[in-house]
């Protein structure tokens, strides 16, 4: 790891400062794609998916490199469940064998849903607090679980996949700023609200294809 990180040496080089804290050339490009990534999603467009790769690999980099590494494994997932989602996306069907189309959760699914974050965050927690040097493992752990849930919705087109990424959003802001990865932190709270257009939106689509009663 430290081999990869001094390759990454130039792109890990300061950009420009903000508030005291520098911020790199990786980070410029990682939230570039991000936002970009944000776009097509909200459009139901598959290139994000491509992007979404990319941008989890420099994120990477990034976040191992502040030691954050339940967001840094993370990042990893991501990047493979991104292949997952731009095939599910392009060739995924329903249970009734149809194509993927954007879809609300029954009553059931939420709940498993919520379930699934309860435990899933306080494991990731103990396992960040037990085997790595992390400073923060329950802040790290928690958009570290909850995003796993996120990605698994979004790659299969349910609506509720933006209300969890809200949250995600919103607590990774705050981790990043106590971090010191301002642009980061500005990239999530821009997220928070991508996210909420990205629901309205989706929620919409949901409707019009909903059967009429």
């Amino acid at each position: 790891m430290n081999a990869l990180l001094a390759a990454a040496a130039p792109l890990l080089a300061s950009a420009f400062v903000v508030w005291g804290a520098p911020v790199t050339w990786l980070e410029v490009v990682a939230f570039a794609l991000s936002i970009a990534m944000v776009v097509f999603n909200i459009r139901v467009n598959a290139i994000g998916w491509p992007l979404a790769i990319a941008s989890s690999l420099l994120y990477f980099l990034l976040f191992w490199n502040s030691r954050l590494y339940g967001d840094a494994s993370l990042q990893v997932f991501f990047a493979v469940v991104a292949a997952w989602g731009w095939w599910q996306w392009l060739r995924g069907t329903d249970a009734e064998g149809h194509a993927l189309r954007v879809r609300r959760l029954t009553a059931a699914g939420r709940l498993n849903v919520l379930v699934a974050i309860a435990i899933a965050w306080p494991a990731t927690a103990l396992f960040l607090r037990r085997f790595t040097d992390t400073d923060v493992p329950w802040w790290d752990a928690f958009p570290t679980a909850a995003s796993v849930v996120g990605q698994w919705l979004l790659g299969r087109k349910y609506v509720e996949n933006w209300p969890v990424w809200i949250v995600v959003d919103v607590v990774g802001a705050a981790l990043f700023a106590y971090k010191g990865l301002w642009l980061t932190m500005v990239l999530y709270v821009v997220f928070v609200v991508m996210a909420a257009v990205g629901w309205l939106s989706w929620h919409r689509r949901a409707t019009a294809l909903e059967p009429s009663r």
